[in-house]
């Protein structure tokens, strides 16, 4: 005797089971999150700690490597040379060491900003002043297309032009036998737009793909962290960061931000 197959489940009931068990998934979803979130915070606090303990002693070093070569100012013989010639090395490496440690803690301690409204355009010109003198001296030509009615945006200007300081820099140096910077800001759809585009040495796919992972660096001494920082400062401003490079030709950052409704 044949008994009948039970009727299909509807579809709409498989749905239903889902939508039943999105709650339970969201919450674990949410409590590992905070998990990842807590160990991330506690992580970076223990590094922060660890990076001061270095610097302390490192402090020590630096110092009694200036005494000394204080003491071997006026070499007489072959060995105080090479003495000399050993203690400026040492003193290079303390002060590569210290420019790692300080690139580091600034990279660990940013947290969450307390941003305001503010022109960004006042944030590019404040920078671009900056850095003026090194761009005449390598023959780069800085080009300002700021928008005058650009809207406000919500900013932390420390913060803010320590992200731009580190972009123009980046561009500077792929410019060594000089080139052009066009620097632009724009209104979009969502809120502004900031371009900065240099005639430098472009980078390769390998390059472009790694340029914002921290300690990956291409130039000698680099801490690796300047661009990683730069891309962790707009993120905490609610923004994002696009590259666009080809080798020999130049690159283009476009950074942006959303513009708040209830400011203009």
């Amino acid at each position: 005797m044949q008994h009948p197959h039970p009727p299909p489940k509807p579809f709409f009931a498989d749905v239903q089971d889902i939508l039943i068990s999105m709650p339970d998934d969201f919450s674990k979803a949410e409590e590992l999150n905070q998990q990842l979130l807590a160990s991330y915070n506690e992580l970076a606090e223990l590094a922060g700690s660890l990076a001061h303990e270095i610097k302390n002693p490192l402090s020590v070093i630096r110092m009694n490597m200036d005494l000394l070569a204080e003491d071997l100012a006026e070499p007489e013989t072959q060995r105080e040379r090479r003495a000399v010639g050993k203690v400026n090395l040492v003193q290079q490496q303390c002060v590569r060491l210290e420019n790692l440690l300080n690139d580091f803690l600034r990279f660990a301690r940013l947290r969450n900003l307390d941003l305001h409204a503010g022109n960004l355009n006042e944030q590019v010109e404040r920078v671009l002043d900056l850095f003026d003198p090194q761009a005449n001296e390598l023959g780069v030509e800085i080009i300002r297309l700021v928008d005058a009615d650009l809207p406000s945006i919500l900013l932390e200007p420390q913060t803010m032009q320590a992200a731009l300081v580190n972009l123009v820099k980046n561009s500077l140096e792929a410019m060594p036998e000089g080139g052009t910077l066009t620097v632009r800001t724009r209104l979009t759809r969502f809120g502004v737009a900031l371009d900065l585009i240099d005639t430098g040495c472009g980078m390769d796919e390998k390059t472009a793909m790694n340029m914002f992972d921290a300690f990956y660096s291409t130039k000698n001494g680099g801490s690796g962290l300047g661009l990683p920082t730069a891309r962790k400062i707009i993120e905490a401003h609610g923004g994002r960061i696009d590259v666009q490079s080809a080798l020999n030709r130049g690159t283009k950052f476009t950074l942006e931000f959303p513009t708040p409704k209830r400011i203009g």
